[in-house]
């Protein structure tokens, strides 16, 4: 969630930027004084696990300082530290729960930063054409998208493999990035008039597919874990469609309701890819079950208003097709009501201690933590917020901390910097092959020397 605009401004005074990581194990924030990772781990309690502030201190939970120099870092200096444009930043991107996060500020739009923050250094930056919208990460490749461009890097080396050039205006930088390693595809704009889809493989650097998604242009796009489902809402927001990949057929569509000139903020697979998330500028988020009904055998109505419906939807055949569309068009499974209308945010679902759950981060500068009903869904009771700049606030608590569940034992962020790049936290289902984990070696000061490269 990008709440910066060229002018500088910010939402909620400070807020630049909020977003999960792939596996929704942690937030990343960015504001105008730095950026703060946080835990996800915990309902009662939002862990900030680390900090980077403006100037030469960068410090973590643990304790551990980076680059805790007296004075300001030097030219020099700078290229091989991440304290250099660390304020107003309008980007941050961690991989998973490794230490590399990518970093974009607006001093400086057109550059990226890539840093391993556990150390304090930078792998490397790179500076672009035009201002940078959006970074996407995974274990395979890095992606930065321009208004009219998107550059696919090699995430072991930072090199650039391939350039898209001369895409359709996307202002709004929408593009996504699945996290599987064996579907590794890009998804991002193909029209800016209608919601066409261009699906890309990332790995063997080729167009997959095009998908006619919608007939107005493209405002959210989400693919699920396995990278085999995507996602899509256009800017008219009436109509979440979720299409199989890299084939472009139609599996689901969902009505989101009725209503006009509804912005889609976001959309979110659950990591298992049972259920879809959908939030806009309403107060209302829609969950979407993803479940093929099972079709029963024909029965003969008993009653007057079983012959009714019978003949009803008997009748569809002979209605115009918008009409039959909306018969079949799936409603929310669960709904959660927020308590505002009007701020951007951006939403994702996660099991946090064994629980399902709906989080929701805003421009109000809160994240909001739902409990959601795997099994009759219905209304999601809120059980907690938290505001994005780490500090407590008792009143505006929502339950007592007695009555949540139990919860489990918080990893600490000294145990998840230890894993560094041994992380094992993917994507469920998906595959995560041992030997890409090592075979980054951000650990080792020779692996990636700090270095400044520049794109076309």
């Amino acid at each position: 969630m990008n709440l910066a605009s060229q002018s500088g401004e910010a939402g909620a005074g400070q807020l630049l930027f909020a977003n999960f990581n792939q596996d929704i194990t942690s937030l990343a924030v960015g504001s105008k004084s730095g950026y703060k990772f946080f835990s996800l781990s915990s309902v009662d309690k939002l862990e900030q696990i680390y900090e980077c502030k403006m100037g030469p201190h960068c410090v973590a939970q643990a304790g551990v300082k980076f680059l805790a120099s007296s004075s300001p870092p030097t030219l020099a200096s700078q290229s091989a530290g991440i304290t250099a444009d660390t304020e107003d930043v309008c980007i941050v991107e961690r991989l998973f729960s490794s230490s590399l996060v990518a970093i974009v500020s607006l001093k400086a739009p057109r550059k990226l930063k890539v840093c391993h923050f556990k150390k304090g250094t930078e792998i490397c930056n790179y500076s672009y054409s035009n201002t940078i919208l959006a970074v996407k990460l995974n274990r395979q490749r890095l992606i930065v998208c321009l208004e009219e461009s998107l550059y696919i890097h090699n995430i072991r080396d930072m090199k650039v493999l391939h350039t898209i050039r001369e895409t359709p205006p996307n202002p709004a930088g929408l593009c996504a990035l699945s996290i599987n390693n064996d579907n590794c595809y890009l998804a991002y704009p193909g029209s800016a008039t209608i919601g066409e889809v261009q699906v890309f493989d990332t790995i063997n650097l080729r167009a997959a597919n095009m998908i006619p998604a919608h007939d107005s242009p493209l405002a959210a796009l989400a693919f699920d874990a396995s990278g085999t489902k995507l996602a899509t809402a256009s800017e008219k927001g009436t109509v979440i469609r979720v299409f199989s990949i890299p084939e472009g057929q139609k599996l689901f569509e969902f009505r989101r309701g009725v209503k006009r000139c509804v912005s889609i903020c976001s959309l979110a697979f659950s990591m298992d890819g049972m259920f879809l998330s959908a939030s806009s500028n309403t107060e209302t988020v829609h969950i979407f079950k993803l479940e093929t009904v099972k079709e029963k055998p024909p029965e003969e109505p008993t009653t007057w208003t079983g012959y009714f419906g019978k003949v009803l939807m008997a009748s569809t055949s002979y209605l115009p097709s918008q009409v039959t569309e909306m018969f079949n068009q799936g409603r929310a499974f669960a709904t959660v009501r927020l308590p505002f209308c009007g701020h951007k945010n951006i939403c994702s679902l996660a099991t946090i201690q064994k629980i399902p759950r709906l989080l929701v981060g805003a421009s109000d500068g809160y994240l909001y933590m739902y409990n959601l009903d795997p099994q009759e869904g219905g209304e999601c009771a809120l059980m907690k917020q938290h505001r994005l700049d780490g500090s407590l606030e008792t009143a505006n608590e929502i339950l007592d901390s007695a009555s949540h569940d139990c919860p489990l034992v918080t990893q600490t962020y000294g145990a998840a910097a230890a894993k560094a790049y041994t992380d094992d936290l993917g994507a469920v289902g998906g595959a995560c092959l041992e030997d890409e984990a090592s075979a980054l070696r951000l650990d080792e000061d020779s692996e990636h020397p700090p270095m400044i490269l520049r794109t076309d």
